[in-house]
């Protein structure tokens, strides 16, 4: 199976929330988010639970614990690349919030790719 392109989304100041999110966790979460990433990456559409699973819209969330805090990154897919948008705390559920956020940033994605597009991170 060919490995599936992942890409961090950015916004129009080129801000990537995903990377201002990982930087504010502990070390050992972060980790365990790169590890998840890397996971992503190896099975794409393949991906399932316990480490991801399907929202809503499109909307997919990788799924990380670390101590007693459920962390999620949230993606979706454009052609064959899984685009994460950004990163939150779960409490019970995903906060819609989230969710819709996620959505917004697909949007802009699907306008405009290469301007939404980190290039090297």
């Amino acid at each position: 199976m060919p490995r599936t392109e992942v890409i961090i989304f950015v916004d129009d100041t080129g801000f990537a929330p995903l990377l201002g999110w990982l930087d504010d966790l502990p070390a050992t979460a972060q980790n365990k988010c790169l590890e998840r990433i890397e996971r992503l990456e190896a099975l794409g559409h393949e991906l399932r639970r316990p480490h991801a699973d399907m929202l809503r819209d499109g909307i997919h969330e990788l799924r990380v614990r670390s101590g007693r805090v459920q962390y999620r990154m949230l993606y979706f897919f454009h052609d064959r690349r899984a685009v994460i948008s950004h990163g939150c705390r779960k409490e019970r559920i995903v906060p819609v919030a989230q969710v819709d956020r996620a959505i917004a940033n697909r949007r802009e994605f699907a306008r405009n790719p290469e301007r939404h597009t980190m290039r090297s991170w």
